[in-house]
């Protein structure tokens, strides 16, 4: 499932159960728009993860919060714990090894 995030008191809930992937992002970002249609295939491909896009334009205490000085950047979340974070572009192999 493809989320883009509309409403900061929904960001919570939306992590903290299951099998989440955070997409930090910015509409000016080239290679954010490069990762956009991999991050859509991998939804329509994997049903049980839920794919959050985060504008840090819209949402910027958001990316503080997370330290996001760098787009895009992906965080993995499992059960509501972090997993693993990356920074830049990856094609849809690597991504399907972070969340593995």
């Amino acid at each position: 499932m493809l989320i883009h995030l509309e409403n900061e008191k929904d960001f919570k809930n939306l992590i903290k159960e299951g099998r989440v992937l955070i997409d930090f992002y910015a509409d000016w970002c080239g290679p954010c728009q490069m990762l956009a249609p991999i991050l859509e295939q991998l939804a329509n491909e994997d049903k049980d993860l839920s794919i959050i896009k985060i504008n840090v334009d819209d949402f910027p205490m958001i990316a503080k919060d997370y330290h996001i000085s760098s787009i895009p950047s992906l965080i993995y979340y499992k059960n509501g714990e972090i997993v693993k974070k990356q920074i830049g572009f990856l094609p849809l192999r690597s991504i399907k090894e972070l969340i593995a």
